[in-house]
């Protein structure tokens, strides 16, 4: 709210700010630091921000970039020197089935081709206001290329709601009944963490602290991934009646939608679906005319920090702090948004909920595995014809996938975004399942023209970007991890690069605080074991012996403590 007008934050709004809160202005300061939206020094009448996505890499994005920079008179990362544009990278915009897009003041452009990219310096140059800007240059397509259950429901805002309330009256249990039929449907968290739904929602319910919360996490942050995208643009209504369904069952009175930066665009339509659900009683008190039910929502725009995507870290930054992963026990279930019980789900998961109370439990086992019930949507992006949002029953092969999307040359799968599974040919008859290859919704196709070592550097670079420097292995380990794989790429690594990958793989596994830290060695990991052929092809020696002199580094130090003797030396100790 204080950097929309300003376009930035200067020094005397972050002093008015640490004064309203009664905080220190470092805190302020630290905070506006953390996150990659919050500008301290004005970014340009236009701010043009390029998703880094794989997928838009794969089409091209850096050739635009580099096309507009030389257009605009502009370096990536700066700012022109009149202050009418800057150009920039942000990971992901979740525009991967219409990349390259960017985002222009936080407005989409999608499939920005040679043409549109000059059409976009065009307009800058001229000064054209945005709001003047050609219609067609921001309309985003929602690509959905296959419907089952889940996009198909014909249901009605309300309907589950009352539901939940009916079937609670006739049970004799209350609230009750809405939390034992998510449980029995088995419900896990379709954000990829495929956490039992029920059994979430049941311990929120049983803490004896009052108010409640309700989170919705839409910071659909993970590249590769946009199936989010579509429900919120077109399902909203049913988003909202899944929170409100949990609202019922926890007791809760408060929830936010954690909305991604980069899905700003989206707030207004956003808003106005919160504003007529108010007005036909499916908010706000007395919901569906039974007294007592209180529940409202508010939209929290993210400020674009990845790490955010992560439960704890989103309460944090709902809460006005660095998103910072937190230390559990206790779980958010116990104390979560200023310290109230509170649920996070995803978006998807809560349109499953609304379902599940309105269809019942028995109906919802019926699709997918034993283990995963339900369907799922794919974000499927990539190397192929018809990329797109596919709603399959759970249990559904990647080669399935593959078939139905067109990938007629297709080397590689990277399931769940960089954090996901990397998967290889022979493994095309593997399911999308809880059981088999968990994913939160990417599904990225690689096909025989892309270099498999240059997708995993290009997630090196991702994660040593987007870690938030709280704990030491994953702040150093993912800059370690970024470091090898630049040097490899410059021809100067060794067999021994090789092993230490894997090593700080799984150093990062074992010894990270959160999620991000956990997952960053996966690709590389992965990569190693399915397509060693393409780092070996770049080693300057096979043989295995460190490419850096360690013991000769420590020289200097040496000389300044006066030491030699072989106790100073590393291996003769």
């Amino acid at each position: 709210q204080t950097q929309e007008p300003l376009g930035h934050l200067p020094p005397a709004a972050l002093e008015r700010i640490a004064a309203e809160l009664n905080v220190p202005i470092a805190r302020v300061r630290g905070v506006m630091a953390f996150y990659s939206f919050l500008y301290p020094e004005f970014p340009g009448t236009y701010r043009v921000l390029f998703s880094d996505n794989v997928t838009d890499r794969m089409r091209g994005s850096q050739d635009r970039l580099r096309e507009m920079s030389q257009r605009l008179w502009v370096e990536p990362g700066k700012v022109s020197e009149d202050g009418l544009v800057s150009l920039d990278r942000t990971s992901c915009t979740g525009m991967g089935d219409q990349a390259p897009a960017l985002l222009v003041n936080g407005r989409p452009v999608t499939n920005v081709d040679e043409g549109r990219a000059a059409q976009v310096c065009d307009l800058i140059l001229s000064r054209t206001p945005l709001d003047a800007w050609p219609a067609e240059l921001f309309q985003v397509q929602d690509h959905v290329r296959r419907r089952d259950v889940l996009l198909d429901d014909p249901m009605r805002p309300g309907d589950a709601i009352r539901a939940a309330i009916a079937r609670g009256d006739a049970s004799g249990t209350g609230p009750q009944a809405t939390l034992d039929e998510v449980k029995n449907a088995r419900l896990l968290g379709r954000g990829g963490a495929g956490f039992t739904t029920g059994i979430k929602w049941e311990s929120c319910s049983r803490q004896p602290v009052t108010p409640r919360v309700v989170v919705c996490n839409a910071d659909e942050g993970e590249p590769g991934t946009f199936k989010d995208r579509l429900l919120l643009n077109q399902y909203a209504d049913r988003v909202f009646e899944g929170m409100t369904v949990a609202a019922y069952g926890i007791g809760a009175s408060l929830g936010f939608v954690y909305l991604r930066g980069e899905y700003r665009y989206l707030l207004d339509a956003l808003n106005a679906t919160l504003d007529r659900r108010r007005r036909d009683g499916l908010l706000g008190r007395a919901i569906c005319g039974r007294d007592g039910f209180d529940f409202d929502i508010e939209i929290h725009v993210g400020a674009g920090s990845y790490v955010c995507g992560e439960a704890s870290a989103q309460v944090e930054s709902l809460e006005g702090k660095r998103g910072i992963p937190r230390n559990r026990p206790p779980r958010l279930a116990e104390k979560g948004y200023l310290g109230l019980p509170t649920i996070v789900n995803n978006v998807e998961s809560y349109c499953a909920a609304a379902q599940i109370v309105l269809r019942g439990a028995d109906w919802f086992r019926a699709r997918g595995t034993s283990r995963s019930s339900g369907t799922k949507l794919l974000s499927v992006s990539g190397d192929c014809e018809r990329p797109g949002i596919y709603e399959y029953a759970f249990g559904v092969t990647v080669q399935q996938v593959l078939d139905d999307c067109g990938a007629r040359d297709a080397i590689a799968v990277q399931a769940g975004g960089p954090s996901g599974t990397c998967i290889g040919q022979d493994e095309f008859g593997r399911r999308i399942a809880f059981e088999d290859i968990e994913t939160g919704g990417a599904f990225i196709v690689f096909d025989g023209s892309r270099d498999m070592f240059e997708i995993a550097r290009h997630f090196a670079h991702f994660f040593a970007h987007e870690s938030c420097g709280f704990c030491t292995p994953c702040r150093v380990g993912t800059s370690l991890l970024r470091n090898l794989m630049d040097k490899i790429s410059r021809g100067k690594g060794s067999q021994h690069d090789l092993n230490t990958i894997e090593e700080l793989a799984q150093l990062l596994h074992n010894a990270s605080h959160c999620g991000l830290g956990e997952s960053a060695g996966r690709p590389l990991r992965d990569t190693l074991l399915r397509f060693r052929p393409a780092y070996e092809r770049r080693l300057e020696s096979p043989a295995v012996e460190p490419a850096f002199d360690l013991d000769g580094a420590l020289d200097r130090a040496r000389r300044v403590t006066g030491r030699n003797d072989p106790g100073a030396h590393l291996g003769e100790a």
